[in-house]
């Protein structure tokens, strides 16, 4: 697939949008710039992007607020936040309302890139007819292509990020085995974590919350002190169901 990949980027700073946009334009992605919320929501609703990059302040809002927005209407785009302060804090609540990574500002140009391409190939990955479209243990059923996941006896689908659904493809494929964080954290988000970065147990976090716990009050998803996390199968009675 040979389509320039487009891309929405959210930053007050002018200045700042400019050297980025040109910067990812020779680079090969397609950018249209929004410097508030309001054109920023304008500009998804005229045609959805590939990614979005967002910064944390506004000056109409919070990006936090309008991340929190989006993702009731777009919930399986990806989203990357940016912020100039950098803060912890801001950091663990844009990935609570469901941005897939993040970087503090100033950024290296070429780390930014690097991380959308990993995003935008995943998501290509996703879609593509080679990949499982289903994958179903005990309870669960998560549909890889749509980004969602039906539980028995649930009327309605629950949605996930990007980075979710990553996470939870490759705790499924291997129940009852722990699997390394650094391991996970390759598979969710291309990278190598950092120091002190808390994005996986944050995106972990997210997923317990959606998913819940099997019927019998076990944890689906535990983590296992230097040994990362593990999909706990139900081994009580709807396991043999």
């Amino acid at each position: 697939m040979n389509e320039t990949p487009t891309l929405i980027l959210v930053d007050d700073d002018q200045e700042l949008s400019k050297l980025l946009a040109d910067w990812l334009t020779q680079d090969g992605f397609a950018v249209r710039c929004c410097h508030d919320a309001r054109s920023a929501l304008a500009s998804l609703r005229d045609r959805l992007p590939d990614a979005l990059v967002l910064d944390v302040m506004l000056p109409d809002g919070s990006g936090l607020d309008l991340l929190k927005t989006l993702r009731e209407s777009f919930p399986s785009l990806p989203v990357l936040m940016l912020s100039a302060r950098g803060e912890p804090l801001d950091r663990v609540l844009g990935l609570e309302l469901g941005a897939d990574d993040y970087l503090a500002k100033p950024c290296d140009p070429r780390e930014l890139t690097a991380r959308l391409r990993v995003l935008l190939r995943r998501r290509v990955i996703v879609a593509s007819t080679d990949t499982p479209s289903v994958l179903t243990l005990d309870d669960v059923t998560l549909y890889t292509q749509r980004g969602t996941v039906a539980l028995r006896g649930q009327s309605t689908s629950i949605v996930l990020t990007l980075t979710e659904g990553r996470i939870l493809e490759a705790l499924l494929a291997r129940p009852d085995q722990p699997i390394d964080k650094a391991e996970l954290f390759k598979a969710a988000l291309g990278r190598k974590p950092m120091a002190y970065d808390r994005s996986l147990d944050v995106h972990i976090s997210n997923l317990r919350k959606k998913l819940g716990n099997h019927s019998d009050g076990q944890a689906r998803i535990v983590g296992l002190r230097g040994r990362g996390y593990m999909y706990v199968r139900n081994h009580g009675s709807e396991s043999g169901k």
